[in-house]
């Protein structure tokens, strides 16, 4: 987990995990909590005197949904607006080429496989050459390709959620 050192307004300096914000405005003094949704722990003191307890108590709620949530996913989850086909998030094409020595043409869908902590890869999708191309071919290549980014995009998910529940375990033992 990752953290950070914030000076609040009295100049007291605390280690925040992240996910945990500060928050003084006017009146408002305390720690949200950004993790399944937010919350605020208040310092219930307009002097700061009262954040060491509103961390504390805003990091066990952090553990504790760690503990139970999965991980946001900061996968793109709608296509983007400039896109001009309507193929769905990570899969672009088709992709028309020649290669070198060949005759014909050939077409294939590019689609693009999450990994957590690793480069994205691009994996290719075989349709077929110009002269076999069908609108059949086209549509079982669609399925294979939106079957690879689903099971990509779950595998990232899981490994996620994985490494966040670490993250929240040595945070716990690091409360201890």
């Amino acid at each position: 987990m990752k953290y950070r050192d914030v000076v609040i307004f009295s100049g007291d300096k605390f280690t925040v995990p992240q996910n945990i914000q500060r928050i003084d405005h006017l009146a408002t003094h305390g720690w949200q909590l950004r993790y399944g949704g937010t919350k605020l722990f208040s310092d219930h003191t307009n002097d700061g005197s009262g954040a060491s307890a509103s961390l504390e108590s805003a990091t066990k709620e952090l553990i504790r949904r760690i503990a139970k949530l999965p991980a946001p996913s900061r996968l793109q989850q709608k296509p983007n607006h400039n896109k001009t086909s309507d193929l769905p998030v990570g899969i672009s094409g088709p992709i028309v080429r020649q290669r070198r020595g060949g005759r014909v043409r050939d077409c294939s869908l590019a689609v693009l496989l999450p990994r957590y902590g690793q480069p994205a890869r691009r994996v290719n999708v075989y349709i077929g050459t110009e002269n076999t191309y069908t609108p059949e071919r086209f549509q079982a290549a669609l399925a294979k390709a939106v079957e690879l980014r689903e099971q990509a995009v779950a595998a990232y998910e899981k490994a996620t959620t994985r490494a966040m529940r670490a993250a929240g375990r040595e945070l716990k033992e690091t409360l201890r």
